[in-house]
């Protein structure tokens, strides 16, 4: 399972300190992305627990599967901050660090003394990032955010789904989006000060980060026009495109009864997909589908008709002739099927990585790299890295309580 090595360049964040005051997901996926290109991230975690999504589920061999996917390449810190003893540990770690990332509730660092401007007086070059819900102002600000109530807010929900019911994002999509704006904000944060020597205060929303992704439906609705409407896993205005279920004539073979995605884009594709796929080349001059407009008008008389020719067809089958009239498709794969997908084995982007359960697979990032390999490091437990730390730091903690 392991990648093709090419050369082991040096990675672009090496020699850049992380101190990560996070948990769930949206800054410890951001952190992750960081210490994937090189960087020494330091996690903070409460003695004992740590971070609570550690306890989320035991699904991956008995660890958690949110907590394995964003947290490998990490050094664990358990420091308990009400302790002044601890707090000054973690002070004496920001005078040496390149960059804070913190996704607390709002106005717990401020408490601490290490709200962005206080930090940045102490140490100019210092990056700090905040990533919260709503922002560190406005009349949000301190509400609680959780992914699924973000993407409520951000009217995700209000477009995904059925006619009758809306649907949230199967991933944490808010948390997620959340993640990546901060990481790029830091990249560019760090090119920044090489320029100019000054480090700088990022402050990342959820919701401003989903926003930004609700781009296409916002400006369909613009100026109070009516939404895209939901319609599950189709098209919201092209048709044919979306899952149609195939081979239920054909028997019980689970290898030939499946839901195969399909999209036509254009007026020669409809053609090809009635001559090709359907092998009824009269259906394409059929007055009720002879524009998209037409069959989005006659969407359930249409959907019979491939339904009905795709009943009597195996997914292969139907594959085959989808790829022969060059008709876009996909299959409806699940987390077994997407665990084992060809084209990911053939692009040898598996490869393993240490956990406290032992040698678990792991994605490679995604965006292959010629200059250098991505870190894959272990998933560390909580406070295994406390000693070393500390150690380095010159320091001990009296009341000797980790």
């Amino acid at each position: 399972m392991q990648p093709h090595h090419h050369t082991q360049g040096q990675r672009p964040l090496e020699n850049i300190t992380v101190v990560a005051l996070e948990h769930a997901i949206a800054a410890p996926f951001c952190t992750r992305q960081l210490a994937d290109l090189g960087a020494r991230v330091i996690k903070v975690e409460r003695p004992g627990g740590g971070d609570f999504a550690r306890a989320y589920d035991t699904r991956a061999r008995g660890l958690s599967s949110h907590f394995v996917w964003v947290n490998r390449s990490k050094e664990s810190l358990a420091l308990d901050l009400k302790n002044p003893a601890h707090l000054s540990v973690l002070k004496a770690l920001l005078g040496q660090a390149d960059v804070l990332v913190q996704n607390l509730a709002p106005g717990a660092t401020a408490r601490m003394g290490l709200d962005a401007d206080t930090l940045r007086t102490l140490h100019p070059r210092l990056i700090v990032c905040d990533i919260s819900g709503y922002g560190q102002d406005g009349p949000y600000r301190d509400k609680k955010a959780y992914d699924l109530l973000i993407q409520s807010e951000a009217g995700y929900l209000s477009v995904t789904g059925t006619p009758d019911e809306p649907s949230k994002s199967g991933n944490s999509i808010a948390d997620i989006a959340a993640g990546m704006y901060a990481y790029s904000n830091i990249l560019s944060a760090l090119l920044l000060r090489e320029k100019t020597g000054e480090g700088s205060h990022i402050d990342v929303s959820m919701l401003e980060a989903l926003t930004e992704w609700m781009g296409f439906p916002m400006y369909y609705a613009m100026d109070g026009a009516a939404p895209p409407p939901r319609n599950a896993s189709s098209h919201a205005t092209i048709y044919p495109y979306g899952p149609f279920q195939v081979g239920t004539k054909v028997g019980t073979d689970g290898e030939h009864i499946g839901t195969i995605m399909l999209g036509l884009q254009n007026e020669r594709e409809w053609v090809q997909f009635c001559e090709q796929v359907l092998l009824e080349p009269a259906l394409a001059c059929d007055p009720r589908f002879d524009s998209n407009a037409h069959r989005n008008e006659h969407r359930l008389a249409l959907q019979k008709i491939i339904l009905d020719c795709f009943a009597h067809l195996t997914v292969a089958a139907v594959t085959a002739r989808l790829e022969s009239a060059q008709i876009a498709n996909a299959q409806m794969n699940s987390m077994a099927q997407l665990w084992a997908h060809p084209q990911l084995q053939a692009r040898q982007r598996w490869t393993q990585v240490d956990s406290p359960a032992g040698e678990l697979p792991a994605l490679l990032p995604p965006g292959r790299q010629s200059a250098f390999d991505y870190r894959m490091g272990a998933i560390p437990r909580v406070g295994e890295h406390t000693e070393a730390i500390l150690k380095e730091l010159g320091m001990g903690l009296p009341d000797g309580r980790l």
